[in-house]
């Protein structure tokens, strides 16, 4: 199987916030942006695997900054690391400013996919070759990331993390 680069799995979507889509205070709804991060991690999961792939886990969000109406909302997602049949795929989500254009990063997460057959069965998964230094970081810290859910979840036990392990032993 070949493998790839998160570039590749580059997934941008942009939109409007509109009136409808925000709480009380005018901001976006919460529920509403990781409906949009999810969109845009799904793809780029599909685009790295070029199977079905299923959300397995949303392991981390980070609300920021607010997200007003009428914002220009962009979301940027891309596969971290590819493991067996999982993926960890990395979303940026940033708005424009109204007058100067400048961008803003206003939230970020990590979401967990699984390429699936037509039955639901996992699959496997191309390998990833990170190319830039963020892309290298993301990748290394995508390992520690499993295995810590690994042991929260029950499946690992903490002796046999050894990326985790290695962290507090240097």
């Amino acid at each position: 199987m070949e493998t790839k680069t998160p570039r590749e799995s580059l997934t941008v979507l942009t939109d409007l916030v509109l009136p409808g889509e925000t709480n009380y205070l005018d901001n976006l709804f919460g529920g509403e942006l990781l409906a949009r991060m999810d969109r845009a991690c799904s793809i780029a999961a599909r685009r790295h695997s070029r199977r079905i792939v299923v959300t397995a886990s949303v392991n981390h969000v980070a609300f920021s900054k607010s997200v007003p109406v009428g914002s220009v909302v962009t979301v940027e997602a891309k596969v971290s690391r590819a493991f067996t049949s999982s993926m960890e795929v990395f979303v940026d989500v940033w708005i424009e400013d109204r007058q100067s254009g400048e961008r803003t990063k206003v939230n970020e997460g990590i979401y967990t996919f699984v390429a699936v057959d037509e039955t639901g069965k996992p699959v496997p998964i191309p390998k990833i070759q990170p190319e830039t230094e963020l892309e290298k970081e993301r990748y290394d810290g995508a390992l520690r990331r499993k295995q810590l859910s690994l042991i929260l979840g029950g499946r690992m036990k903490p002796k046999d993390a050894t990326e985790l392990k290695a962290l507090f032993l240097d």
